[in-house]
């Protein structure tokens, strides 16, 4: 049965009820002060963070964090970042200790996790990401870190606080639960010619009942992507800048694994000089897995300057013929697009490709008002019968 946008705020609502309180968390303080020039604050932060309720780093201390933190197996903790936590750009360290995880072969700084969390206190996380930006540049396989990783995490808070300059992706939310991100600031900006690629805003991964609302997002990758077996996700009045949309997927990309993404809305959202809008992406061709999407909604999307401003893009990464001979495995259905406005960056406002072999069902298009730059908007679609009042600008789907 499809969820209903009251029953997903009321999902957001009991999220936020059972986040940690005050009263729990603060019993014991510690405050952090910076060691010094040079010398590494990660030592002092984990054995803080094991042994008080509340950390706090005052607004006017900046950490050096320079190896690698494992505060996983937490309860009841709540660390007040009013300062910086800047994580030294020591390449070689980093790419040798950060912590592995398979999935699109990543590895990170800092992993966070167990129970009952608050990160909040209007501070900011460092990912000292210029020397990573301008590495990356010469040598496209080097291994960059995520910022902030949640792993294994039930009943997470983490609020009102800034992220700059990440290596690569911001956030990973892996095998969490209950947990919300408010009023976060995302900001990578390389200040060479090097970009700052694959910043993704946040990934969530093998997770369910997660809130993202109220921030603002400038990034050169997803702005958020729903990657699999993600569940029961509301993404909330987000402000996102450069991006590559608000993504479900890549999904059924690797052999054996079957992938989930379901009960998923995506609403009010702006999107400005991005690559997409709402995007749904999954893997087709030989050699490739399986799974399902499912329940998604994108509504009340105001685009900019955006090259794709709508997309389902059932063959991704995998050319036409390899898509009719291998049809894509991940099946898609019961999609809302509604109520999405704004422009495009070309004459294609929306394409909606769908593999061959009936992979795509209920898919509803709703009060499209899209425009090009010049000329008349071109809406596309394939292999997929379309409902909704939007379903006559793409005229008669074709058949691959």
């Amino acid at each position: 049965m499809r969820l209903t946008l009251l029953s997903l705020l009321f999902a957001v609502s009991a999220a936020l009820a059972s986040a940690p309180s005050r009263t729990v968390v603060e019993r014991a303080s510690c405050t952090l002060a910076p060691l010094g020039s040079g010398k590494d604050d990660s030592p002092q932060f984990l054995t803080a963070m094991q042994a008080c309720s509340t950390v706090v780093i005052p607004t006017t201390s900046t950490l050096n964090i320079s190896t690698r933190l494992n505060m996983t197996g937490l309860s009841n903790k709540h660390l007040n970042l009013q300062g910086t936590l800047r994580f030294n750009p020591n390449i070689p360290y980093w790419t040798a200790n950060g912590f592995p995880f398979t999935f699109q072969t990543q590895i990170t700084f800092w992993i966070l996790g167990g129970t009952n969390i608050v990160v909040d206190g209007g501070g900011t996380l460092d990912g000292a990401g210029q020397a990573w930006y301008d590495a990356f540049a010469s040598n496209s396989s080097l291994l960059r870190p995520i910022t902030f990783t949640l792993f294994q995490a039930t009943n997470v808070l983490v609020q009102n606080i800034k992220m700059i300059n990440s290596p690569e992706w911001f956030n990973l939310v892996n095998e969490g639960k209950n947990v919300t991100f408010n009023n976060i600031t995302l900001n990578a900006a390389s200040t060479s010619s090097h970009g700052a690629a694959n910043t993704d805003g946040w990934d969530i991964y093998r997770s369910d009942t997660v809130v993202i609302s109220n921030s603002v997002i400038n990034n050169g990758d997803d702005c958020v992507s729903f990657k699999p077996n993600s569940t029961n996700i509301l993404v909330s009045n987000l402000n996102c800048t450069g991006s590559h949309g608000i993504s479900v997927g890549s999904l059924g990309q690797f052999a054996g694994m079957f992938d989930i993404v379901e009960n998923v809305t995506a609403i009010n959202i702006r999107m400005s000089n991005a690559q997409n809008g709402a995007r749904i992406k999954a893997w087709a061709g030989s050699g490739v897995g399986s799974g399902i999407v499912k329940n998604v909604t994108f509504m009340n999307f105001i685009e900019s300057k955006v090259d794709n401003p709508v997309v389902i893009d059932q063959c991704y990464m995998t050319s036409a013929s390899a898509c009719a001979q291998f049809p894509s495995n991940t099946f898609i259905q019961d999609v809302f697009f509604t109520t999405i406005s704004g422009t495009s960056t070309g004459s294609t406002v929306a394409s909606l490709a769908c593999s061959p072999g009936a992979r795509c069902s209920n898919i509803t298009v709703n009060n499209f008002t899209l425009s090009p730059p010049s000329g008349t908007a071109k809406y596309t679609c394939q292999n997929v019968n379309l409902t909704g009042n939007a379903a006559s600008l793409f005229g008669t789907c074709t058949v691959t």
